[in-house]
């Protein structure tokens, strides 16, 4: 019996395109204009998969998906399409249940291999439980950014929310661990309940203890009273312990028996308290080298590492940086009185070029301090410098140029971003296009159609 593939998109030549390329492969292909027609189809035709896009009039590929979980029998493996995806949306699709998702224009290639990606994760599925996608959560992530490699947290994020693992995000600082860990409880059925963020590297280590266990009277001088600690707080909800790789090697033991037996002590107590607490941790630090070190409890590290979340640095994926610069400067534009500022090509050029070692918060810091500085209707070159070069910027790479903005569209300007990206890594890996697709964070097959789409094959004596 062949596969059977449903194409829901309101654009007559999308559906025309995928119909062709899946029926080459032999798939029983069906095809619905809109989300309702789409729906009568799932109960008609049976899909194992549905491509189906998020942008359409009337109901739109979000409420599609909904209801289609909703529909009574096994439900199919859904992957959406859209062009306009922002963080939220992918998010949003993948707590729903959402297979996959995928960006327009799409190498159909990798479409052919998504879909059969589900398929097997279909069959596999049959051997097992269901497993119900629960309510609707919060979606305010305040997460800005479209790259590949952002798009990959996302869908960690939408798919993690609904569970109960503990969560360990890495990553530099001022890359956003703590933005992702309020997405994944904003999105988990734990979004009622309080989110308690603890800085472990902040707290003296003989405070942290109490801080986080909490105490009984006359515990230790001073404590005149019971006192609940943040675990206690969190019953229910979530406990986000930043610079985790910070905790000193006694208090590692008492989180780890904590986390394996969902129980306490209050310092100075006996009697055991039971806790339902989902525990998110984030590290800047290695935490796999501190263990060899002897610094970090390896069986801590496990228990923590239940589900890891990579957050990639500002300067692999700077496609995102224009749309960080235009959220920060919409932002203090307007905090400041002065709506209206805008970049000058030279002051974005400059930005687009730096490395940022502070990732995103410094960036922020950077435009934040600009906006104060800037007199007239442009943030100039001179308003940014000084807080580079503060920075170290003087050892860095010199900046993307040859970029035009003026005239010009948020999708063009990326483009020529995303094309002096991979061009430059390519020449980094000398054309090792393997190598080339991990530093940018991205699939080799998607790599191979930027490539092909941007005209970027290195002739051997570049390669050499």
């Amino acid at each position: 019996m062949r596969r059977r593939v449903l194409l829901v998109d309101d654009e007559a030549n999308v559906r025309k395109a995928l119909s062709t390329t899946l029926g080459k492969v032999g798939y029983d292909i069906k095809e619905a204009a809109s989300g309702d027609e789409a729906l009568m189809q799932v109960e008609s035709f049976r899909p194992e998969v549905v491509l189906l896009d998020l942008r359409m009039p009337v109901m739109d590929g979000m409420e599609t998906l909904r209801r289609m979980k909703q529909l009574d029998g096994t439900p199919p493996r859904v992957v959406m399409m859209t062009a306009y995806g922002s963080a939220s949306d992918v998010m949003e699709a993948m707590r729903l249940g959402a297979f996959d998702y995928i960006q327009k224009p799409f190498d159909l290639a990798a479409v052919k291999q998504v879909v059969a990606d589900a398929l097997v994760h279909s069959e596999y599925e049959e051997l097992l439980p269901g497993q119900e996608s629960g309510d609707e959560g919060q979606e305010r992530s305040g997460l800005i950014g479209l790259s590949p490699a952002m798009q990959n947290v996302y869908k960690l994020v939408g798919r993690v929310s609904m569970s109960k693992a503990n969560v360990l995000i890495q990553g530099e600082s001022g890359t956003g661990k703590e933005l992702i860990a309020r997405a994944i409880h904003a999105n988990s059925p734990r979004a009622s309940q309080p989110l308690i963020p603890v800085n472990c590297g902040a707290i003296p280590e003989n405070l942290l203890e109490s801080e986080l266990f909490g105490y009984e009277r006359g515990a230790f001088t001073g404590a005149v009273g019971r006192k609940q600690g943040m675990f206690e707080l969190a019953d229910g909800g979530t406990l986000f312990l930043d610079e985790v790789g910070e905790l000193s090697p006694a208090l590692q033991v008492k989180l780890l028996r904590v986390l394996q037996d969902r129980k306490l002590i209050r310092l100075g107590g006996v009697e055991p308290i039971s806790i339902d607490v989902r525990v998110i941790a984030a590290t800047n630090r290695n935490l796999q080298e501190r263990i060899r070190q002897e610094l970090f409890r390896e069986d801590l590290y496990y228990r923590l590492n239940v589900v890891p979340i990579h957050m990639p640095p500002l300067r692999e994926r700077k496609e995102d940086i224009p749309l960080l610069i235009r959220h920060f400067l919409a932002k203090y534009s307007r905090e400041a009185g002065k709506e209206g500022l805008y970049l000058s090509q030279a002051t974005m050029e400059l930005l687009l070029g730096y490395h940022w070692p502070g990732n995103v918060r410094q960036l922020e810091n950077t435009i934040e301090r600009a906006v104060i500085l800037a007199s007239g209707p442009s943030i100039l070159p001179e308003h940014v410098r000084g807080h580079l070069q503060e920075a170290g910027a003087a050892d860095q790479p010199a900046p993307v140029s040859g970029i035009r903005y003026e005239g010009r569209t948020m999708r063009e300007i990326l483009q020529e971003v995303e094309r002096e990206a991979i061009a430059r890594a390519l020449r980094k890996e000398r054309g090792n296009k393997l190598q080339t697709a991990k530093r940018l964070g991205i699939s080799r097959r998607a790599l191979l159609y930027k490539i092909e789409m941007y005209g970027l094959e290195m002739s051997e004596e570049e390669q050499a």
